[in-house]
């Protein structure tokens, strides 16, 4: 019976990945519905999106109060949210121009920007073998890219420039969550997200949700708040080595969604590029794993 409670965690673990990505996929469908079939903004639909989600969390935070908010840190909330907004709204603006499924195999090379940063924000030593993965990520975005060909377009650019940008929001979440607590790094980024965003919004030219768009944009917030959940509770209850390749489903659940939505169907050289993609991330993920043990190891001894 222990052996079974034991597996069941783990496997518990993967479903919920597994959701956090098909309401993820959920979100970008209702994102594009939103710009690039009912023509609405960008920045727009950024604002609403996360207005709502921020609707959603505001029960959270009056449950807490403002010791909720105590942070000794407001200079990184400040500038993580700062790398956030300009992620947010390049994907958004990315969404509103090229398929589902370019931009989300795009968006998968953050691993390789969040080595980059590592290198050259926090010191941190990159072996040949890290170098030698991140290049050939980058090869796999050539290859969907595509820009020697006719078919190029410079939109095309927007989700790898919001992987960029969510890999400095992610070292610096790194960082934070070594001194507060998860639901208080969240609760900031939602609080301070929505005003910036806001203000971008009037400067492009505010719009109101309607009809259809309403629907799609309170889809989007709610679901942006479940996907979150889901990835939170996944990382509780198993590590995070065994539940990160369930990470990569949502590259074909973002294609099966799109297709099912728009009928967007990848060309070939997609799969050749994804597939790179992903296998140069499982060896970033292995080679991290790896180093683990050695980290701590490290850490001790500075602590003694």
């Amino acid at each position: 019976m222990t052996g079974l409670n034991g597996l069941r965690m783990p496997l518990m673990a993967a479903g919920l990945m597994v959701a956090a990505g098909a309401s993820f996929a959920a979100v970008n469908v209702a994102i594009q519905t939103a710009t690039m079939k009912l023509g609405m903004p960008s920045s727009s639909v950024v604002f609403w999106q996360y207005a709502a989600a921020l609707a959603c969390a505001l029960p959270w935070l009056v449950r807490r109060g403002l010791s909720g908010l105590a942070t000794k840190q407001p200079g990184l909330h400040l500038l993580r949210v700062a790398l956030a907004v300009a992620g947010v709204q390049l994907w958004g603006a990315g969404l509103a121009s090229v398929p589902i499924w370019q931009a989300i195999a795009l968006v998968m090379t953050s691993p390789f920007f969040v080595i980059i940063g590592a290198w050259l924000l926090l010191g941190e030593r990159i072996g040949f073998a890290r170098w030698a993965a991140t290049l050939l990520g980058f090869a796999g975005a050539m290859i969907i890219l595509e820009p020697w060909s006719d078919r190029f377009q410079l939109a095309a650019l927007l989700p790898l420039g919001a992987a960029a940008f969510w890999a400095g929001a992610s070292l610096l979440t790194k960082k934070l969550t070594a001194f507060e607590p998860a639901d208080t790094v969240t609760i900031y980024l939602l609080l301070l997200l929505t005003p910036v965003n806001f203000g971008l919004a009037l400067a492009e030219g505010f719009v109101m949700p309607q009809g259809i768009g309403i629907a799609a944009i309170a889809a989007a917030g709610v679901l942006t708040v479940v996907a979150n959940y889901c990835l939170t509770l996944a990382y509780s209850r198993s590590d995070a080595a065994f539940i990160q390749p369930f990470d990569h489903l949502k590259l074909p659940l973002n294609v099966f969604f799109g297709w099912l939505a728009f009928q967007y169907a990848p060309s070939g050289p997609f799969w050749l590029g994804a597939l790179t993609i992903v296998g140069a991330s499982l060896y970033v993920m292995h080679d991290e794993k790896s180093r683990a043990p050695q980290r701590q190891t490290d850490t001790e001894e500075a602590r003694a």
